[in-house]
């Protein structure tokens, strides 16, 4: 019996998990989304197009895989609507190698307004939500109020939707936010008729059945690890396990069926909206980073935040997912260089530790490791053969810390600039 890889980021999200779950689509059968929304983007890049999913699997472009996504998932049917008659445009039909699980739960016109009535409210403390209605949908899940995929199967549905609705604008008055929810309801019903469209499955059996029949799985996260709910740095988090673990609750896995865990990390460290960055450059070095390394968000446009590796937080999310491999994405983007830097450990009050604290917002001085910068491009290379000494030591000095090998690397966002590793 085979068992369920999982692919996961272990920063704050946008390490690449899009261009590597397609470059390594074909070594599976099924490729199954476990959580997150619309907030996540994941972009791929071959034959000079450029695409960016938000929720649909990133191995849709390989006809011969299934594509799931599952029930941790939360799904706004207009953006699925959307990327649906984008994929079509190029020639690929979703609905092939397409499922859907019943117990994904849908996003809402009202959870948007939500969204964006709570963020408001908080003023300078707002969590630097993407405003997609991520959070009030899994508030909705917990609180059990959520209207489910399945739901949509049922003759009562509109009902279901309006009760919903209204009980969101009661929320809404107590903002002393008044939007117009009906304005979007038509998009969002015709999303709703796009959803239709797929098979609807209790993806729970299907996963389940592929892993007795022996298929290839490979489970693929959204955001990143230190955006974990529990173990990321709340409350500047999203609303969804994005660690390992997650993957056998959004996909209704046994712990004991998981198998390689492949963590994804930047050669250098981004986050997007509010919450603490240890190593964070607001400096030229930091906006040299962002420019060579395109760091505007796929989803969002927003300028991403710089700075240099935190190996810190690197080691604690490796612990947290039992990374089996590490894929180190961006290293051209420190082709030019002199110097590179990695944060080895903090200090915390006068104290030097390298525990990921609990409070992430104490005053934390990184204390850095420095290495010499390869100063050469990587663009062309091919194979590990070729590459610098100097990415080699940084490479092997990654791999000595966190224990873990570092089985591909990264030299561009094409699928061919990536350099698997023996």
């Amino acid at each position: 019996m085979t068992k369920v890889d999982v692919l996961l980021g272990l920063q704050w999200g946008d390490e690449g998990k899009g261009k590597i779950v397609d470059v390594l689509t074909p070594n599976y059968n099924v490729v199954a989304r476990f959580q997150g929304g619309p907030n996540a983007g994941h972009s791929l890049e071959f034959n000079k197009i450029k695409h960016v999913l938000h929720t649909i699997p990133s191995g849709i472009f390989h006809t011969e895989s299934i594509n799931i996504i599952g029930n941790g998932v939360v799904v706004d049917p207009v953006i699925f609507a959307n990327e649906i008659e984008s994929l079509r445009k190029l020639g690929v039909e979703p609905t092939k190698n397409l499922l859907i699980s019943k117990k994904a739960h849908l996003i809402v016109p009202s959870h948007r307004e939500l969204d964006a009535a709570s963020e408001a409210a908080k003023g300078k403390e707002k969590i630097g939500s993407t405003l997609k209605g991520i959070g009030p949908t899994y508030m909705d899940k917990t609180g059990r109020n959520g209207l489910r995929v399945g739901d949509i199967l049922h003759p009562n549905f509109k009902d279901k939707y309006l009760q919903l609705k209204n009980k969101h604008k009661q929320v809404l008055k107590q903002y002393d936010y008044n939007p117009d929810i009906e304005q979007h309801e038509t998009a969002w019903f015709k999303g709703i008729e796009t959803i239709r469209e797929f098979a609807l499955i209790d993806s729970e059996y299907e996963v389940n059945r592929y892993i007795n029949e022996n298929k290839k799985i490979l489970a693929e996260g959204a955001q990143g690890s230190l955006l974990d709910i529990d173990f990321g740095s709340y409350p500047f988090v999203t609303s969804s396990n994005t660690v390992c673990a997650g993957a056998c609750i959004g996909l209704g896995i046994a712990p004991s069926k998981i198998g390689q865990v492949f963590g994804i990390f930047k050669t250098y460290c981004t986050r997007v909206g509010s919450g603490p960055f240890p190593t964070e450059l607001e400096d030229e070095v930091g906006q040299k980073l962002r420019d060579e390394g395109n760091e505007y968000g796929s989803t969002t446009g927003r300028p991403r935040r710089c700075g240099w590796l935190d190996l810190v937080a690197l080691k604690y999310t490796v612990m947290i997912n039992g990374i089996t491999s590490l894929i180190m994405t961006k290293a051209d983007v420190l082709d030019t260089f002199k110097t590179i830097k990695i944060a080895t450990a903090y200090r915390i009050d006068g104290q030097e530790t390298e525990i990921y604290p609990f409070d992430t917002n104490a005053e934390i001085e990184p204390i850095y490791k420095e290495f010499k910068g390869w100063e050469t491009s990587l663009t062309n290379i091919k194979s590990e053969k070729d590459f610098p000494t100097e990415l080699l030591d940084y490479i092997k000095f990654i791999e000595s810390e966190t224990g873990v090998p570092v089985t591909i690397v990264s030299v561009g966002p094409d699928r061919d600039a990536t350099i698997i590793r023996k």
